[in-house]
């Protein structure tokens, strides 16, 4: 039997708070500032004594009652005064199990421990507990590791130059911070430039407000673009403090994954909960094979704060023998999308991209003082949507369903990025096959699989002719 660390005893004092508002209340007559009420509060001080050691007394029997006991079949965890809550977790069913050293509970020798499975939903974790680093190494002997002896191929260490370009390419979409930085801060000088022309036109008075007030304008605007890069900066070093000292060990039952500087994690994943794996890569990363390997697992990246990464960048060469993915090119998919269907993949982007000039061109004929603005503003929505359609015809491309033995191999996009979604058969819950008025008459239809999951899991591919998924459907002995 185990209890959990000591200073939990301040989270649950904290939950009484509340009872401060007594002392307080008693405290406020002392703002008369004269001797009686400070001679009233001083005699009544060891009321506010008592309710500070009633808040303190409440946690401690909160923590006190708040028992852990472990065997080889199931952890539980009991707590409560008079409201027994009982938490049972079979060993069996735990998915992930993770350990946190955060760098607060270092000086307490403290670990937060949590063991979710694939049961809720909305990523709630079954148990989170605080203990001691001595009592979590205890609990851990009871979960299931990975046995060093006979480790998989292909799960290396990652070098330091993968987790900083991983850090780099998905720190709060570094492309679009640029984008966003060049756009106030050449923006911000375009109409600071057309502002004081017109201003200068009107009067000579206006000189003076250009001198005073317009002059902030573009120096506004670059400290708006800074801002954004600042931003950017900020979430790198997060994200390098997060993912640094990588590393990830598997045999064919457990994976463990470690990483994190000033928050170390530790995760023990159960392969056969597993629900999919996920090569993730934007079109740079496409053209250089390169993919970011993530996992969907109860548990695994449940905090919205960390991704479910377990290789942080990786060419695909490198990933092919790694446990049970399936990655090869020579993969014939069994239904995919033709080239007659590049309009379903471009139409709005072209769409977008094709109205932009015509509007800058009717907005210079009612405000021709903003052509220069108004161009550079053309100029800057222009590009994500040629950016959007370059991803969409590399979609067109390579999007497609492969079945492989008791494996789906799914390659598709979602917005700009690109996902090989490979995952048992068994772990399909959901087949969706949509079509509209014009599908329905060149017999093309959309398909979309779902995964089973705490969270709504939704990949397919679009366009592809409906007798193809009739036949795909029959490889996966389904029936439509």
């Amino acid at each position: 039997m185990f209890r959990e660390h000591p200073i939990k005893i301040l989270k649950y004092s904290m939950k009484n708070i509340w009872l401060l508002i007594f002392p307080l209340l008693r405290g406020i007559n002392v703002l008369h500032f004269n001797a009686y009420a400070l001679y009233a509060w001083v005699r009544g001080a060891w009321f506010d004594l008592t309710v500070i050691g009633a808040i303190i007394l409440f946690g401690y029997f909160r923590w006190y009652f708040s028992v852990i006991e472990v065997d080889k079949n199931a952890i539980v965890h009991c707590e409560g005064i008079l409201i027994k809550i009982k938490t049972v977790i079979p060993i069996e069913n735990i998915s992930v199990t993770t350990v946190e050293h955060p760098m607060f509970l270092m000086p307490f020798n403290g670990v937060r421990l949590s063991c979710d499975t694939r049961s809720g939903f909305f990523k709630n974790v079954d148990m989170k507990i605080v203990v001691t680093k001595k009592v979590c190494d205890e609990i851990m002997l009871y979960m299931q590791d990975v046995d060093r002896s006979n480790l998989n191929k292909g799960t290396d260490k990652p070098d330091m130059l993968s987790v900083i370009l991983f850090s780099v390419l998905f720190s709060s979409g570094f492309s679009g911070v640029v984008y966003v930085a060049t756009f106030f801060v050449k923006g911000g000088t375009i109409a600071h430039d057309i502002i004081s022309a017109s201003l200068a036109r009107i009067t000579e008075t206006t000189e003076k407000i250009n001198s005073s007030f317009l002059i902030g304008i573009p120096t506004a605007a670059v400290a708006v673009g800074i801002l954004f890069v600042c931003a950017w900066v900020l979430s790198f070093v997060i994200n390098l403090l997060r993912y640094s000292m990588f590393h990830v060990e598997s045999d064919m039952n457990c994976m463990s994954v470690t990483c994190g500087l000033t928050n170390r994690r530790v995760y023990r994943i159960k392969n056969k909960h597993i629900n999919y794996i996920d090569l993730r890569q934007n079109i740079l990363m496409k053209i250089a094979h390169a993919v970011t390997v993530n996992v969907s697992c109860s548990g695994f990246g449940s905090d919205s704060q960390y991704m479910p990464v377990i290789f942080p960048i990786k060419f695909e060469r490198d990933i092919r023998n790694m446990g049970k993915s399936v990655v090869s090119e020579s993969l014939v998919p069994d239904c995919r999308p033709y080239f007659s269907s590049i309009g379903t993949y471009i139409w709005q982007a072209v769409l977008f991209s094709a109205v932009i000039f015509p509007l800058r061109n009717l907005s210079d004929r009612f405000f021709p003082q903003f052509s220069e603005l108004s161009f550079f503003v053309a100029v800057m929505l222009e590009i994500p949507c040629i950016w959007h359609i370059a991803v969409k015809i590399v979609s067109l491309m390579t999007s497609g369903i492969s079945v492989y033995k008791n494996k789906i191999v799914i390659r598709c996009s979602k917005i700009n990025k690109f996902h090989t979604i490979i995952a048992e058969r068994k772990n399909i819950v959901r087949i969706e096959i949509k079509q509209n008025i014009l599908q329905k008459l060149n017999g093309k239809c959309n398909i979309y699989f779902m995964f089973c999951g705490e969270t709504r899991s939704n990949y397919g591919v679009k366009a592809v002719y409906l007798k193809d998924v009739r036949k795909l459907i029959k490889i996966l002995n389904c029936d439509i």
